[in-house]
C-alpha cells in the first residue's frame, strides 16, 4: 500500500483507520506516510475509507484558508477526499503480509480466507481431532500488535522439539522449510502480519505440558499469544476431561463452538445420492 503524495492533503483520516498505527502525518512532507516496516498490507485503509476524487490543490487551498481564519475544519472521518491510496503490486516475500492480514484474501495453500485455517471448527466433517486428543490453536498477534514470522518460528521450534503433530492443512505449516524442527523459510522471517495461527494435536495427557510450553515461549517473544482448545464432547455434550485441566491452570473457559454432527461425512454411496438428488452437504 502506498499514499500518492501528489494527491494526499494530510487530512489525517487514514491515521485512525490503520489497525497497526503504521500511517502518520510526516511533519516535513506534510503528507500522510506509511511506515512500510510496520504495515501488514491488511488493506483496511484502502477498503475502510470511502474514496472521493476531489481536486487535491483545491482541497489544500480551502484547508489553508480555514487555518488562516482560525476556523476549525473537521473533514468526514471515514473518507479519503482525494483517493490518495494506491495499492502496490505485492511480490514475494511481502505478499505473505496480505495473505495473513486481509481477511478477504484466501490462502493459496488452503483456499481458506482469513488466517487460512478452519481452526478445528469443522471437526465433525474433517475429523481432525479424535477421542482422547486435543487440537490446540495457538494464535500469535493481534490488531495493534502484529507478529513477525521470526517470533512464530520461535513458537514452532519449541513445539517441534516437544514432538507435536502440526496440522498439514495450515498456512504456517506450508511455510515451514523443515516441519520436523519447526523452521520457517528464512526469506520471510522479518515479514510482519496482523496475526497467524499454529495448529497442533496431542493426546489429552499432554494438554498441560503444551500449555506450559506456550507460556514459556510467550515470555520470549514480542507479541500477544492466545490459546484455543478443540476437544470431543461426551454423549451429554460436555467435556469432563480437558476442561478441568485448563481450569486448574487458571483459565476461565468459554465455549466457542459446538459441532453436533449434522455435517458428518457419509459413505461414498450417500454422497453420490445427495449429488444426484440435487443436495450437497454443508
Amino acid at each position: 500500500m502506498r499514499i500518492n503524495p501528489d494527491k494526499c492533503v494530510a487530512c489525517g483520516n487514514c491515521t485512525y483507520v490503520c489497525p497497526m498505527g503504521a500511517i502518520y502525518i510526516d511533519p516535513v512532507l506534510k503528507r500522510a506516510t506509511i511506515d512500510r516496516d510496520e504495515c501488514v498490507e491488511c488493506y483496511t485503509c484502502f477498503n475502510g475509507l470511502s474514496q472521493e476524487h476531489l481536486n487535491p490543490t483545491l482541497v489544500r487551498t480551502v484547508r489553508k484558508m480555514f487555518a488562516a481564519m482560525r476556523i476549525r475544519f473537521e473533514p468526514e472521518p471515514d473518507v479519503c477526499p482525494t483517493a490518495a491510496f494506491e495499492p502496490d503490486e505485492l511480490t514475494w516475500p511481502r505478499v505473505v503480509r496480505r495473505a495473513f492480514s486481509d481477511p478477504r484474501v484466501p490462502h493459496e495453500s488452503t483456499g481458506v480466507e482469513g488466517r487460512g485455517t478452519e481452526e478445528v471448527k469443522t471437526n465433525d466433517v474433517t475429523g481432525r481431532v479424535g477421542p482422547g486428543e486435543v487440537g490446540f490453536t495457538i494464535e500469535l498477534g493481534r490488531p495493534g500488535v502484529g507478529v513477525r514470522f521470526r517470533d512464530i518460528q520461535e513458537m514452532c521450534r519449541a513445539l517441534a522439539a516437544a514432538g507435536v503433530a502440526f496440522e498439514k492443512k495450515n498456512p504456517i505449516t506450508s511455510l515451514m522449510s523443515d516441519v520436523a524442527t519447526g523452521a520457517i523459510r528464512e526469506d520471510i522471517l522479518d515479514e510482519k502480519v496482523l496475526s497467524a495461527i499454529v495448529e497442533i494435536k496431542v493426546p489429552v495427557a499432554r494438554a498441560e505440558e503444551i500449555v506450559r510450553l506456550v507460556w514459556d515461549v510467550e515470555q520470549r517473544i514480542d507479541t500477544v499469544v492466545s490459546i484455543g482448545a478443540g476437544v470431543r464432547c461426551d454423549e451429554s455434550g460436555d467435556d469432563t476431561v480437558v476442561a478441568p485441566i485448563l481450569e486448574r491452570l487458571g483459565y476461565n473457559l468459554e465455549r466457542a463452538k459446538t459441532n453436533i454432527g449434522l455435517g458428518r461425512r457419509g459413505t461414498a454411496a450417500e454422497e453420490r445420492a445427495l449429488v444426484e438428488s440435487g443436495f450437497s452437504r454443508m
